[in-house]
């Protein structure tokens, strides 16, 4: 006994049965355009998967109800003109949700109708990641002011392998573009917006050409192999690389006060002046010491005095530039309420609990006799030392919680093990200036510790001993370290293995190489001035490479600027993995250009992932083996 199963899964997807007018129509005055198909359908995400060329400034009404769907065009028809309607994926038949698959209907209100297509894809500049859903269009005006000053004429939208087809193409030329159209005008007019562009002139073609179609007898076995005439539209390799602009408009994104002791001022840019801070409740003179990222967009002021720290409300008045509706900097003044996130009464009422909880752990040590402390125990600084993974090439780093008052590097110990003894070598002791922290302005709370000799180069196969006294280290607010000592061994010359990168065909400006890891992290970099790029101290394990042309020579990525004509700067990856193992030597040679941008980034780094295709054939295929039969596809179909 048992219950029917419902036979086997639905894996044909919905068929077009008709269409008012019909696909293909010429002279077509009707903005409502209805499509039948054989069965239930359902039409997912409308509004993002269906595109419509040329666009529609106003939102058109697109629906499913049972077997059709139903399309109204609320812009004015425009003369002897083709429209498309991609729908791309966007309709699946009700049950099993098997996608209908790239499906385009055209219609022309003119005697003729273009049927030429373009295509490519549309990668990010700057690591070459697929871009889902971005817009791409046409322009048959050539001049740079058209992207900017009008609506594109024909329109795709990037599928998720970044991969884009423009269909309803007339004969001409025409230049592409793409944009994360955020305003919905089809033009580019903010700088936020993603885009890409270039003066390639595109000249749709097309020719006849052959491709070979696979007949499947089920699922394992191919009954024949056919070749099938179709017709290859042209380009079909359109590369565009997009990039946002740099944000050089400055304004303030936020001011707050998480912790009692310290004020953050967020900008959008860094700017050369540091704001002016006046005290509206208080003297601010001599009040604060400031700290400032590398690029001035983060600064932070830190309270010297404890009374103001305790004062739950600071009431300020913040001068600072900004950029004024002509893109020039101005000075802007306004007051604000820095308030802590904890109150000061909070914060002593935590004091006092800890107080009580202490006293009771006391009082419960000496009823058993235990040793009872005498003070409650005091806060210490917690100073951070990393002294992982040292090589000749690293130095250790310290980082401190807040600005220091005293560093006494005298009462710092620097060990070596020499045979059986331990022999000081004295240290160095720098601020870090990397890019990475925020070490500028008046605080200094990022540094780094080196050996005192050997050049300052940690020796492989050494053992180190770091001692630290107590009170070697004492912040603006009197408060202290506690003694420790850390210890590190660095691995043996054996350990390591080391790559080397030949670049090929990459002309005369410098390249920036980076390995790095299978999270597309940067896990060295160095610039290649003579075409060699060279990775000492790799730990085994597997890597990728990517590099980029530092046009301006300044060791970073730079965007692009449609405005100035300027493409961001030339990103590349190496199509495969690196395999590093222990006492190998990888030597390499790689020419960046040598295959297209769209191809060049392995898919295991690669987040932006194909979507993956229903697979109910592959349901049918269990269903029958737990049936214990052969599975024959209800229609032979090519794929």
């Amino acid at each position: 006994m048992g219950k029917p199963d419902g036979g086997w899964y639905d894996e044909t997807p919905p068929s077009v049965m008709a269409c008012m007018p019909e696909d293909g129509a010429t002279d077509v005055h009707s903005q409502k355009v209805i499509i039948y198909f054989d069965e239930f359908i359902k039409l997912e995400n409308a509004q993002e998967k269906v595109v419509i060329s040329p666009p529609q400034l106003e939102m058109p009404e697109i629906k499913a109800t049972g077997k059709r769907i139903i399309v109204e065009l609320k812009d004015t028809l425009k003369p002897n003109t083709t429209y498309t309607i991609d729908f791309s994926d966007a309709i699946t038949d009700n049950n099993e949700g098997n996608p209908l698959g790239n499906y385009t209907y055209s219609f022309s209100t003119g005697g003729e109708i273009d049927t030429m297509e373009v295509s490519g894809y549309v990668v990010d500049a700057q690591n070459l990641e697929p871009l889902k859903g971005i817009l791409v269009g046409l322009y048959n005006n050539l001049a740079d002011s058209a992207f900017t000053h009008e609506p594109m004429l024909r329109v795709s939208r990037t599928d998720s392998r970044g991969r884009f087809v423009i269909k309803g193409v007339a004969h001409g030329q025409y230049r592409a573009y793409a944009l994360q159209d955020a305003d919905g005008d089809y033009m580019f007019k903010q700088k936020s917006e993603m885009v890409a562009f270039n003066h390639d002139i595109i000249v749709p073609s097309a020719k006849p050409d052959i491709r070979q179609d696979t007949i499947w007898r089920d699922s394992l076995h191919i009954e024949d192999i056919i070749q099938t005439g179709y017709t290859h539209f042209l380009p079909d390799d359109i590369v565009l690389r997009a990039f946002t602009e740099k944000q050089t408009d400055r304004y303030l994104i936020k001011r707050e006060r998480v912790n009692p002791e310290r004020l953050n001022f967020y900008f959008t840019y860094g700017d050369s002046i540091i704001p002016e801070l006046e005290g509206l409740n208080f003297d601010a003179k001599d009040a604060f010491l400031t700290e400032h990222t590398t690029k001035r967009d983060t600064i932070t002021y830190w309270l010297r005095d404890t009374t103001l720290i305790n004062q739950d409300t600071l009431h300020i008045a913040a001068r600072y530039h900004v950029t004024d509706t002509l893109g020039q900097l101005v000075w802007e003044t306004d007051t604000f309420e820095m308030l802590p996130k904890v109150p000061y009464e909070r914060r002593m009422k935590e004091k006092k609990k800890e107080l009580e909880k202490w006293e009771k752990r006391q009082e419960r040590a000496k009823k058993k006799g235990k040793t009872v402390e005498t003070e409650l125990p005091k806060s210490f600084l917690d100073v951070k030392i990393t002294m992982n993974d040292l090589t000749p090439e690293n130095q250790a780093t310290i980082v401190f919680p807040t600005p220091m008052a005293v560093i006494d590097t005298t009462a710092m110990h620097l060990y070596m093990k020499e045979d059986t003894l331990w022999t000081d070598i004295g240290l160095r002791l720098e601020p870090y200036m990397g890019r990475n922290h925020s070490n500028a302005g008046d605080v200094k709370r990022y540094y780094t510790l080196s050996p005192g000799n050997n050049d300052g180069q940690w020796q492989l196969n050494q053992e180190y001993s770091l001692e630290v006294d107590s009170a070697a280290f004492t912040d603006i607010y009197g408060m202290c370290n506690k003694a420790f000592k850390q210890s590190t061994k660095l691995k043996s010359e054996d350990d390591f293995t080391s790559i080397t990168i030949h670049l090929t065909d990459v002309g005369n400006a410098p390249w920036v190489v980076q390995l790095l890891n299978g999270s597309d992290k940067v896990f060295k970099e160095v610039t290649c001035r003579q075409h060699t790029a060279e990775f000492m101290y790799i730990k085994p394990g597997i890597y990728y490479l990517r590099a980029f042309e530092d046009t301006n020579d300044n060791g970073e990525w730079d965007t692009g600027s449609y405005d100035n004509d300027l493409q961001a700067e030339t990103v590349c990856y190496y199509p495969d993995k690196i395999e590093c193992k222990a006492k190998w030597t990888v030597e390499q040679d790689w020419n960046p250009m040598a295959i297209g941008a769209e191809r060049q980034k392995p898919g295991a780094i690669t987040k932006q992932k194909a979507d993956k295709e229903k697979k109910v054939k592959q349901r049918n295929i269990e269903r029958a083996r737990k049936m214990g039969i052969e599975y024959i596809p209800k229609n032979l179909s090519t794929q």
